[in-house]
Protein backbone atom coordinates (compact mmCIF):
# COMPACT_ATOMS: atom_id res chain seq x y z
CA UNK A 1 0.00 0.00 0.00
CA UNK A 2 1.61 3.55 -0.84
CA UNK A 3 0.06 6.06 1.58
CA UNK A 4 1.49 9.43 2.52
CA UNK A 5 -0.37 10.89 5.49
CA UNK A 6 -0.06 13.95 7.44
CA UNK A 7 2.78 15.26 5.25
CA UNK A 8 2.93 19.47 5.19
CA UNK A 9 4.14 20.03 1.93
CA UNK A 10 7.38 22.23 1.79
CA UNK A 11 6.84 23.62 -1.77
CA UNK A 12 3.42 24.95 -0.52
CA UNK A 13 3.21 28.81 -0.92
CA UNK A 14 4.26 30.12 2.18
CA UNK A 15 1.82 33.20 3.84
CA UNK A 16 3.46 36.50 4.04
CA UNK A 17 5.07 37.20 7.56
CA UNK A 18 2.64 40.35 7.69
CA UNK A 19 -1.03 39.27 7.37
CA UNK A 20 -1.84 41.55 4.51
CA UNK A 21 -5.11 40.70 2.54
CA UNK A 22 -4.97 38.23 0.11
CA UNK A 23 -6.06 38.90 -3.60
CA UNK A 24 -6.73 35.39 -4.40
CA UNK A 25 -10.24 34.32 -4.66
CA UNK A 26 -11.48 38.13 -6.15
CA UNK A 27 -13.64 38.62 -8.49
CA UNK A 28 -13.05 40.92 -11.67
CA UNK A 29 -15.37 44.02 -9.83
CA UNK A 30 -13.43 43.16 -6.09
CA UNK A 31 -10.09 43.21 -7.62
CA UNK A 32 -11.17 46.28 -9.55
CA UNK A 33 -11.70 48.32 -6.19
CA UNK A 34 -8.41 47.01 -4.72
CA UNK A 35 -6.43 48.23 -7.44
CA UNK A 36 -8.14 51.74 -6.85
CA UNK A 37 -7.65 51.44 -2.96
CA UNK A 38 -3.49 51.96 -3.89
CA UNK A 39 -4.27 54.52 -6.65
CA UNK A 40 -4.17 53.07 -10.14
CA UNK A 41 -6.29 55.68 -12.52
CA UNK A 42 -9.76 54.89 -12.90
CA UNK A 43 -8.91 55.36 -16.79
CA UNK A 44 -6.17 51.98 -16.66
CA UNK A 45 -8.65 49.90 -14.21
CA UNK A 46 -9.60 47.77 -16.65
CA UNK A 47 -6.39 46.80 -18.24
CA UNK A 48 -5.09 46.33 -14.67
CA UNK A 49 -7.62 44.31 -13.81
CA UNK A 50 -7.21 41.88 -16.70
CA UNK A 51 -3.34 41.52 -16.05
CA UNK A 52 -4.37 40.18 -12.39
CA UNK A 53 -7.08 38.50 -13.74
CA UNK A 54 -4.46 36.87 -15.90
CA UNK A 55 -1.35 35.87 -13.40
CA UNK A 56 -3.18 34.84 -10.23
CA UNK A 57 -6.59 32.09 -12.67
CA UNK A 58 -4.52 31.75 -15.56
CA UNK A 59 -0.95 31.62 -14.93
CA UNK A 60 -1.37 30.64 -11.16
CA UNK A 61 1.26 33.85 -9.56
CA UNK A 62 2.67 32.86 -6.22
CA UNK A 63 4.48 36.53 -6.61
CA UNK A 64 3.46 39.95 -7.65
CA UNK A 65 7.08 39.85 -9.69
CA UNK A 66 6.10 37.14 -12.20
CA UNK A 67 4.06 39.55 -13.52
CA UNK A 68 6.37 40.75 -16.11
CA UNK A 69 3.78 42.76 -17.70
CA UNK A 70 2.92 45.19 -14.77
CA UNK A 71 5.75 47.83 -14.08
CA UNK A 72 7.94 47.93 -11.37
CA UNK A 73 6.17 50.39 -9.50
CA UNK A 74 2.87 48.48 -9.28
CA UNK A 75 4.21 45.71 -8.29
CA UNK A 76 5.89 46.71 -5.53
CA UNK A 77 2.73 48.68 -4.61
CA UNK A 78 0.25 45.90 -4.75
CA UNK A 79 3.41 43.98 -2.74
CA UNK A 80 3.12 46.39 0.23
CA UNK A 81 -0.92 46.18 0.76
CA UNK A 82 -1.83 42.81 -0.84
CA UNK A 83 -0.98 39.11 -0.90
CA UNK A 84 -1.25 36.15 -3.17
CA UNK A 85 -1.24 33.82 -0.24
CA UNK A 86 -3.72 30.58 -0.87
CA UNK A 87 -5.17 28.71 2.08
CA UNK A 88 -2.68 27.20 4.84
CA UNK A 89 -2.16 23.40 3.77
CA UNK A 90 -1.82 21.68 7.04
CA UNK A 91 -2.44 18.21 5.64
CA UNK A 92 -1.94 16.50 2.13
CA UNK A 93 -2.70 13.29 1.97
CA UNK A 94 -1.83 10.66 -0.85
CA UNK A 95 -3.85 7.44 -1.39
CA UNK A 96 -2.69 4.00 -3.25
CA UNK A 97 -5.31 4.72 -5.97
CA UNK A 98 -3.87 8.05 -6.60
CA UNK A 99 -6.59 10.54 -4.83
CA UNK A 100 -5.54 13.20 -2.90
CA UNK A 101 -6.93 15.46 -0.27
CA UNK A 102 -5.98 18.32 1.39
CA UNK A 103 -7.04 19.86 5.13
CA UNK A 104 -6.73 23.71 4.67
CA UNK A 105 -6.42 26.41 6.95
CA UNK A 106 -8.61 29.44 6.74
CA UNK A 107 -7.75 32.63 7.61
CA UNK A 108 -9.56 33.33 11.02
CA UNK A 109 -12.67 35.87 10.60
CA UNK A 110 -12.02 38.28 13.44
CA UNK A 111 -8.35 38.80 15.26
CA UNK A 112 -7.53 36.30 17.54
CA UNK A 113 -10.47 34.41 16.63
CA UNK A 114 -9.24 30.28 15.58
CA UNK A 115 -9.18 29.66 12.09
CA UNK A 116 -11.67 27.05 10.25
CA UNK A 117 -10.26 24.62 8.51
CA UNK A 118 -11.38 22.53 5.45
CA UNK A 119 -11.28 19.59 2.95
CA UNK A 120 -10.93 19.52 -0.38
CA UNK A 121 -10.14 16.00 -2.24
CA UNK A 122 -8.98 15.64 -5.76
CA UNK A 123 -9.93 12.49 -7.93
CA UNK A 124 -8.11 11.54 -10.76
CA UNK A 125 -8.95 9.34 -13.70
CA UNK A 126 -7.24 8.83 -17.12
CA UNK A 127 -9.20 11.30 -19.13
CA UNK A 128 -10.22 14.04 -16.50
CA UNK A 129 -9.79 15.22 -12.75
CA UNK A 130 -12.46 16.31 -10.51
CA UNK A 131 -12.40 18.42 -7.62
CA UNK A 132 -14.38 18.12 -4.94
CA UNK A 133 -14.43 21.67 -2.84
CA UNK A 134 -16.01 22.22 0.59
CA UNK A 135 -18.81 25.26 0.80
CA UNK A 136 -19.47 25.12 4.20
CA UNK A 137 -17.62 24.37 7.91
CA UNK A 138 -18.80 21.17 8.72
CA UNK A 139 -22.66 20.41 7.74
CA UNK A 140 -26.38 20.72 9.26
CA UNK A 141 -27.65 17.18 8.08
CA UNK A 142 -26.19 15.22 10.91
CA UNK A 143 -26.88 11.78 8.62
CA UNK A 144 -26.16 9.34 11.04
CA UNK A 145 -23.92 7.23 7.81
CA UNK A 146 -21.52 9.79 7.23
CA UNK A 147 -18.32 11.07 9.14
CA UNK A 148 -18.87 14.86 7.89
CA UNK A 149 -22.19 15.00 9.36
CA UNK A 150 -20.67 14.50 12.94
CA UNK A 151 -18.96 17.75 12.85
CA UNK A 152 -20.86 20.49 13.21
CA UNK A 153 -22.20 23.46 11.02
CA UNK A 154 -19.69 26.70 11.91
CA UNK A 155 -20.48 28.43 8.46
CA UNK A 156 -21.23 29.07 4.81
CA UNK A 157 -17.83 29.68 3.26
CA UNK A 158 -16.91 32.49 0.89
CA UNK A 159 -17.05 32.72 -2.91
CA UNK A 160 -13.58 33.55 -2.60
CA UNK A 161 -12.82 30.54 0.31
CA UNK A 162 -14.20 28.43 -2.66
CA UNK A 163 -12.26 29.58 -5.58
CA UNK A 164 -8.95 29.69 -3.21
CA UNK A 165 -9.40 25.64 -2.55
CA UNK A 166 -9.45 25.42 -6.51
CA UNK A 167 -5.85 27.35 -6.46
CA UNK A 168 -4.60 25.62 -3.85
CA UNK A 169 -5.17 21.95 -5.96
CA UNK A 170 -3.71 23.28 -9.19
CA UNK A 171 -1.20 24.68 -7.21
CA UNK A 172 -0.25 21.04 -5.98
CA UNK A 173 -0.68 19.65 -9.07
CA UNK A 174 1.52 21.87 -10.86
CA UNK A 175 -2.14 22.58 -13.39
CA UNK A 176 -0.51 26.03 -14.57
CA UNK A 177 1.73 26.39 -17.55
CA UNK A 178 4.84 26.38 -17.16
CA UNK A 179 4.79 24.81 -13.52
CA UNK A 180 6.03 20.97 -12.71
CA UNK A 181 3.35 18.81 -12.50
CA UNK A 182 2.47 16.37 -9.61
CA UNK A 183 3.21 12.73 -10.30
CA UNK A 184 1.42 9.78 -8.72
CA UNK A 185 -0.82 6.84 -9.86
CA UNK A 186 -3.79 7.58 -11.83
CA UNK A 187 -3.31 11.23 -12.54
CA UNK A 188 -4.83 11.86 -15.57
CA UNK A 189 -3.08 11.47 -19.04
CA UNK A 190 -5.13 12.84 -21.79
CA UNK A 191 -5.62 16.91 -22.14
CA UNK A 192 -3.80 19.77 -21.05
CA UNK A 193 -5.65 20.26 -17.55
CA UNK A 194 -5.03 18.20 -14.56
CA UNK A 195 -8.33 19.86 -12.53
CA UNK A 196 -11.42 19.75 -15.13
CA UNK A 197 -14.48 19.15 -13.18
CA UNK A 198 -15.47 20.82 -9.65
CA UNK A 199 -18.28 19.36 -7.25
CA UNK A 200 -20.05 21.17 -4.82
CA UNK A 201 -21.47 18.28 -2.71
CA UNK A 202 -24.00 19.93 -0.33
CA UNK A 203 -24.47 23.05 -2.52
CA UNK A 204 -27.53 24.00 -4.92
CA UNK A 205 -26.21 25.98 -7.88
CA UNK A 206 -28.69 25.90 -10.77
CA UNK A 207 -27.15 23.45 -13.45
CA UNK A 208 -27.66 20.26 -11.69
CA UNK A 209 -29.95 19.23 -8.47
CA UNK A 210 -28.80 16.30 -6.49
CA UNK A 211 -30.52 14.43 -3.53
CA UNK A 212 -29.24 12.66 -0.94
CA UNK A 213 -32.07 10.13 -0.41
CA UNK A 214 -30.37 7.42 0.83
CA UNK A 215 -33.84 5.56 2.43
CA UNK A 216 -37.51 4.88 1.02
CA UNK A 217 -38.90 4.97 4.44
CA UNK A 218 -39.83 7.97 6.63
CA UNK A 219 -38.83 6.26 10.13
CA UNK A 220 -35.67 4.99 8.40
CA UNK A 221 -35.04 8.01 6.76
CA UNK A 222 -35.20 10.22 9.81
CA UNK A 223 -32.61 7.78 11.34
CA UNK A 224 -30.23 8.39 8.34
CA UNK A 225 -31.41 11.87 7.52
CA UNK A 226 -32.43 13.53 10.48
CA UNK A 227 -33.54 16.49 8.15
CA UNK A 228 -36.24 14.28 6.91
CA UNK A 229 -38.20 14.72 10.18
CA UNK A 230 -39.06 18.05 8.63
CA UNK A 231 -39.03 17.72 4.92
CA UNK A 232 -40.27 13.93 4.68
CA UNK A 233 -40.49 12.19 1.63
CA UNK A 234 -43.89 12.91 0.22
CA UNK A 235 -42.87 16.86 0.59
CA UNK A 236 -39.35 16.04 -0.54
CA UNK A 237 -39.88 14.47 -4.11
CA UNK A 238 -43.17 16.54 -4.77
CA UNK A 239 -41.00 19.25 -4.87
CA UNK A 240 -38.70 17.34 -7.29
CA UNK A 241 -41.59 17.04 -9.62
CA UNK A 242 -41.87 20.04 -9.63
CA UNK A 243 -38.43 20.82 -10.00
CA UNK A 244 -38.43 23.27 -12.77
CA UNK A 245 -35.16 22.59 -13.82
CA UNK A 246 -35.85 18.94 -14.38
CA UNK A 247 -35.70 17.02 -18.03
CA UNK A 248 -34.69 13.73 -19.44
CA UNK A 249 -31.98 15.92 -20.33
CA UNK A 250 -31.17 16.94 -16.73
CA UNK A 251 -32.41 14.63 -14.63
CA UNK A 252 -32.30 14.92 -10.88
CA UNK A 253 -29.55 12.63 -9.04
CA UNK A 254 -30.67 11.09 -6.45
CA UNK A 255 -27.82 9.60 -3.90
CA UNK A 256 -28.17 6.23 -1.89
CA UNK A 257 -25.71 4.76 0.16
CA UNK A 258 -25.83 1.05 0.48
CA UNK A 259 -25.41 0.30 3.63
CA UNK A 260 -26.05 -3.39 4.47
CA UNK A 261 -28.67 -4.64 6.17
CA UNK A 262 -30.11 -1.36 6.37
CA UNK A 263 -31.57 -0.30 3.04
CA UNK A 264 -30.45 -2.72 0.47
CA UNK A 265 -32.89 -5.77 0.36
CA UNK A 266 -34.92 -6.00 -3.21
CA UNK A 267 -38.04 -4.76 -1.63
CA UNK A 268 -35.82 -1.49 -0.86
CA UNK A 269 -35.28 -1.37 -4.71
CA UNK A 270 -38.70 -1.65 -5.77
CA UNK A 271 -39.81 0.82 -3.18
CA UNK A 272 -37.12 3.52 -4.96
CA UNK A 273 -38.44 2.54 -8.43
CA UNK A 274 -41.97 3.46 -7.07
CA UNK A 275 -41.48 6.35 -5.38
CA UNK A 276 -39.38 7.95 -8.26
CA UNK A 277 -42.15 7.69 -11.02
CA UNK A 278 -42.44 10.49 -12.88
CA UNK A 279 -39.15 12.10 -12.13
CA UNK A 280 -36.55 12.50 -14.17
CA UNK A 281 -33.97 10.98 -12.39
CA UNK A 282 -30.61 9.21 -12.25
CA UNK A 283 -29.43 6.86 -9.00
CA UNK A 284 -26.10 6.86 -8.04
CA UNK A 285 -25.57 3.99 -5.70
CA UNK A 286 -22.90 4.68 -3.19
CA UNK A 287 -20.97 1.61 -1.63
CA UNK A 288 -20.43 2.62 2.45
CA UNK A 289 -17.02 4.40 2.93
CA UNK A 290 -16.22 3.23 6.29
CA UNK A 291 -14.95 5.41 8.81
CA UNK A 292 -13.49 4.75 12.68
CA UNK A 293 -16.76 4.70 15.17
CA UNK A 294 -19.17 4.29 13.35
CA UNK A 295 -22.00 1.25 13.36
CA UNK A 296 -22.53 0.80 9.69
CA UNK A 297 -21.14 -1.59 7.14
CA UNK A 298 -20.58 -1.47 3.75
CA UNK A 299 -23.28 -3.97 1.53
CA UNK A 300 -22.09 -7.32 -0.20
CA UNK A 301 -21.16 -6.44 -3.75
CA UNK A 302 -23.75 -9.61 -4.78
CA UNK A 303 -26.57 -7.44 -2.97
CA UNK A 304 -25.27 -3.87 -4.29
CA UNK A 305 -25.30 -5.65 -7.84
CA UNK A 306 -29.14 -7.04 -7.67
CA UNK A 307 -30.33 -3.79 -6.28
CA UNK A 308 -28.95 -1.90 -9.06
CA UNK A 309 -29.75 -4.37 -11.28
CA UNK A 310 -33.82 -3.61 -10.41
CA UNK A 311 -33.11 -0.13 -10.15
CA UNK A 312 -32.11 -0.28 -14.13
CA UNK A 313 -34.32 -2.71 -15.64
CA UNK A 314 -36.81 -0.01 -14.35
CA UNK A 315 -35.53 2.59 -16.37
CA UNK A 316 -33.54 3.98 -14.56
CA UNK A 317 -29.90 4.63 -14.86
CA UNK A 318 -28.05 3.18 -11.62
CA UNK A 319 -23.84 3.15 -11.72
CA UNK A 320 -22.42 2.18 -8.76
CA UNK A 321 -19.62 4.82 -7.59
CA UNK A 322 -15.96 3.54 -7.48
CA UNK A 323 -14.73 4.27 -3.65
CA UNK A 324 -12.06 6.41 -4.07
CA UNK A 325 -9.29 7.57 -1.62
CA UNK A 326 -11.05 5.27 1.36
CA UNK A 327 -7.23 4.39 2.86
CA UNK A 328 -7.06 8.55 3.66
CA UNK A 329 -10.64 8.89 4.55
CA UNK A 330 -11.20 11.27 1.32
CA UNK A 331 -14.26 8.99 -0.08
CA UNK A 332 -18.07 10.03 -0.21
CA UNK A 333 -19.00 10.72 3.40
CA UNK A 334 -16.06 10.39 4.93
CA UNK A 335 -14.74 13.56 4.93
CA UNK A 336 -14.45 15.40 8.61
CA UNK A 337 -12.30 18.69 9.04
CA UNK A 338 -11.17 19.18 12.27
CA UNK A 339 -7.75 18.80 13.59
CA UNK A 340 -7.83 16.10 15.94
CA UNK A 341 -5.24 13.30 14.69
CA UNK A 342 -6.37 9.72 14.60
CA UNK A 343 -4.52 7.40 17.22
CA UNK A 344 -2.33 4.53 16.03
CA UNK A 345 -4.97 1.99 16.93
CA UNK A 346 -7.56 3.81 14.54
CA UNK A 347 -5.40 4.12 11.95
CA UNK A 348 -4.45 0.68 12.22
CA UNK A 349 -8.33 -0.21 12.77
CA UNK A 350 -9.18 2.75 9.30
CA UNK A 351 -6.58 1.10 7.16
CA UNK A 352 -7.97 -2.90 7.79
CA UNK A 353 -11.79 -1.36 7.37
CA UNK A 354 -10.89 0.33 3.93
CA UNK A 355 -8.61 -3.49 3.09
CA UNK A 356 -11.65 -5.25 3.26
CA UNK A 357 -14.52 -3.44 1.84
CA UNK A 358 -12.35 -3.15 -1.44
Amino acid sequence: MTLVIDTIPAAAPAAPPVSLPSLVGLDREKLGRALAAVGVAERDLRMRVNQLWHWIYLRGALDFDEMTNVSKHLRATLAQAYSLARPQIVVEQVSQDGTRKWLLRLPADTPGEKPHEVECVYIPESDRGTLCVSSQVGCTLNCSFCHTGTQRLVRNLSAAEIVAQVMVARDRLGDYPGRDRAIGPGLPTEGDRLVTNIVFMGMEVAPMLAISLHAVRDDLRDVLVPINKKYPLAQLLEACRTYPAASNAKRITFEYVMLKGVNDSPADARALVRLLEGIPAKINLIPFNPWPGTQYECSDWETIEKFSDIVFRAGYASPVRTPRGRDILAACGQLKSETEKLSARERLALRAMAAAAE
